[in-house]
């Protein structure tokens, strides 16, 4: 497991864009990210949503926002590692073993426009495919690759267990 993961989320527009940038935040909790940081404009509404799913279903998710993208970008790069998820960029396959793990790691996933900083700022830009996709399956697959094994979550009261047909949820509060 990497030191430390976290999501960096570009461009969100409050708006137009809180299922995606939701779907981003689950998709970041559900593999082991540590923190979820959101540029662009504030959405308590969101996090109160991702910290809700945490509650019920386990894990810490850090959730803040940042005024200065760029600023806290360039800070976390003097220790950390940072990824740019964009389809211009290398096959994340290719580079996912070269990346240290002893490292944070930033994974940056930009909104409507990337500013070309980020594109300098980042050590690797990786796609996932260079064809239009979501930023949300990209983000999956890369943490899918990096991270290996999706954690398990031992403070969860819901947890799923796996069914062929039909659901399974088991409440940790309903057998207490």
């Amino acid at each position: 497991m990497c030191a430390e993961v976290v999501v960096l989320r570009l461009g969100h527009r409050k708006g137009r864009d809180p299922r995606i940038t939701t779907h981003l935040g689950l998709v970041a909790r559900a593999f082991g990210a540590n923190r979820f940081i959101l540029a662009g404009d504030e959405d308590e509404e969101m996090f109160n949503g991702l910290q809700s799913v945490a509650k019920s279903f386990g894990g810490r998710l850090i959730t803040e926002h940042s005024d200065a993208p760029m600023k806290w970008l360039k800070e976390f790069i003097k220790t950390g590692t940072a990824i740019h998820l964009t389809m211009y960029g290398l096959p994340f396959r290719q580079v996912v073993p070269a990346i240290s793990k002893d490292l944070p790691l930033c994974v940056v996933v930009g909104g409507s426009k990337v500013p070309r900083q980020v594109y300098e700022i980042c050590q690797h830009n990786l796609a996932v495919g260079n064809q239009p996709h979501s930023e949300v399956a990209a983000l999956a697959l890369f943490l899918d690759s990096f991270i290996v094994s999706a954690p398990q979550f031992e403070d969860a009261r819901l947890t799923i267990e796996p069914n062929a047909r039909g659901k399974s949820v088991l409440d940790r509060d309903e057998s207490e």
